[in-house]
């Protein structure tokens, strides 16, 4: 089973028992309607590739579906600031794992680690820092590693080859890369909150002592 696929299985399960309902309200998306996205990626991956002409075509849950569920998050974020940066975060996140696979060895044999895990971090990493939110992290990372395939296809087609946008190597990357730029938005908002809540503390009780 696909990386990816295993993934969603397991945010399903962790969702399904409410265990991230706090990150689920935060990106503004029901419990039923992050289900549906992740049922629709799961099973969409096994699904025929839609053809687009010039020998490409793109795969039904690892381009059509994340690429949905993006538009999606975008169009219900609260200000337009939060659009826009999560769309220049995708760009950017984009052409950055695209730079960096022209510039990774063309044998994967001679890389120390496997490179979906490589564009998988790289992209999160990115994706966060650029951001900012958990819903304009997740954007970044997932399309991110997209536009990065879509540039890498789109080069193809003077040649006599036929590629897929969001094939299983994509798919998988994508879908961790969106998981790490979340995460880390999580683990560090988590760990922020809890210090500027122990650093007020601190300074009510020193308010009181005072009085």
């Amino acid at each position: 089973m696909p990386v990816g696929v295993t993934l969603l299985l397991v945010l399903a399960v962790l969702i399904y028992f409410g265990l991230l309902q706090r990150i689920l309200d935060r990106m503004h998306l029901s419990d039923k309607t992050a289900l549906f996205f992740i049922g629709a990626m799961a099973v969409g991956t096994f699904l025929p590739n839609i053809p687009l002409g010039m020998g490409l075509s793109i795969n039904i849950g690892g381009g059509l579906v994340p690429i949905g569920l993006s538009v999606y998050l975008i169009a219900t974020a609260d200000e337009n600031e939060e659009k826009v940066r999560a769309i220049i975060a995708a760009l950017l996140t984009g052409l950055a794992v695209y730079a960096g696979g022209r510039l990774l060895p063309a044998e994967p044999e001679t890389m120390l680690m496997d490179p979906l895990i490589v564009f998988s971090i790289l992209a999160g990493l990115i994706a966060y820092i650029l951001g900012r939110s958990r819903r304009g992290a997740f954007v970044a990372g997932v399309m991110g590693i997209l536009i990065s395939d879509i540039i890498y296809a789109l080069g193809l087609t003077t040649r006599p080859v036929k590629t897929s946008i969001g094939g299983a190597g994509v798919f998988d990357a994508a879908i961790i890369a969106g998981v790490i730029g979340v995460a880390l938005c999580e683990l560090v908002g988590e760990t922020r909150e809890r210090l500027q809540g122990g650093t007020e503390k601190a300074d009510k009780e020193k308010e009181g002592d005072e009085k």
